[in-house]
């Protein structure tokens, strides 16, 4: 089959084929409105990784760089059947859910002497070794265990065989491109590859691929190994949270079909139609919205023109987990995959 289009190419053709999800222009205003405000911020930084959120690595060295590579290799599925009733990781005191709960098991880990973030050690770990490690700390376990000790145990290997152990080595092979990166990481690590076919075409999403990608950058601040001189041909980061936040700001919208399974709490498959159109949709959203941002920034003479799609999907990712309560009658679509 010919190769899929890639993500920005991939939500274009996704939105102009979609039947139940559709982009509302005076949404993507008002968030491009609201981003442009803020574009001097930490919020839109590519600081902010760490600075905003200090379970992230805060030192730029090898050993930070194979912690992003273990984390977004197991950075899927974390929502839970039941609000009131999830996994939670206790670290330092506080209690954390979600994806943090994962950057909080691997860092209780590290400080258990645990060499987690060692493709040695990861690349064998047991059943047993890998819930020991992402243990809730209520009753409620890490979804998707077995498919985490898949694709780690097979990261770990391919690691060991081709990057003599070290992601930083892989990055080292990429010339400071973002796409030459985002291939070596999906044509090397075969669960990175996010791909469907969506009204006969074979379409790429790649959201975990990317977003290792964003983080390495964010982690070594756009500086040394992480600068990308095309950070701008990443997009967003397809998930099931910012879908939710760009409806709750008018910017997508729901058919009334596709509302009523979500609200139903209906289970979709990855690969889906409707799973596929609110993905897409997501995607060429985002990219409306930083095509607006830079022609705010033209109309009004600004000259700070680094704001890219990873920092909107940062921005509005940490929005829809702020604003979990105020958008409580728009429930995130549910997946259970190994993509995002």
């Amino acid at each position: 089959m010919d190769s899929p289009l890639l993500p920005k190419e991939a939500g274009k053709f996704v939105s102009e084929n979609s039947k139940d999800v559709s982009i509302l222009e005076i949404g993507v205003q008002k968030i491009a409105e609201l981003l442009f405000e803020k574009r001097n911020s930490k919020e839109l930084d590519a600081t902010g990784w760490k600075l905003l959120h200090d379970l992230n690595p805060q030192t730029m060295s090898e050993a930070s760089v194979n912690w992003v590579f273990v984390t977004d290799t197991l950075n899927f599925s974390f929502w839970s059947e039941n609000d009131d009733h999830k996994c939670l990781v206790k670290y330092k005191g506080r209690m954390h859910s979600g994806f943090w709960s994962l950057c909080a098991a691997i860092n209780r880990a590290l400080d258990e002497g645990i060499p987690i973030t060692s493709a040695s050690y990861f690349a064998n770990i047991t059943l047993d070794q890998l819930k020991y490690v992402l243990r809730s700390d209520t009753d409620v376990p890490m979804p998707m265990i077995e498919e985490r000790l898949k694709v780690l145990k097979e990261a770990g290997n391919i690691l060991l065989e081709r990057f003599d152990g070290s992601f930083l080595n892989c990055i080292k092979k990429s010339e400071n491109s973002a796409q030459k990166l985002l291939r070596l990481v999906v044509e090397n690590f075969p669960s990175y590859r996010d791909e469907t076919t969506f009204r006969g075409k074979k379409v790429a999403f790649y959201k975990r691929a990317q977003i290792l990608i964003a983080d390495i950058w964010g982690l070594l601040e756009g500086k040394g190994d992480g600068v990308f001189h095309d950070m701008t041909s990443l997009t967003m980061f397809a998930d099931y949270r910012i879908p939710q936040a760009l409806v709750y700001l008018g910017a997508m919208k729901y058919s009334e079909k596709l509302m009523k399974k979500i609200k139903q709490g209906t289970l979709f498959q990855s690969g889906d139609c409707q799973e596929v159109e609110i993905r897409g949709c997501s995607i060429w959203c985002i990219e409306l919205i930083l095509h607006r941002i830079l022609e705010l920034q033209a109309q009004r003479g600004c000259t700070n023109t680094h704001i890219n799609s990873v920092l909107i999907d940062y921005y509005l990712w940490d929005y829809a987990r702020d604003h979990r309560k105020d958008m409580a009658d728009i429930p995130i679509h549910r997946v259970r995959c190994i993509y995002y």
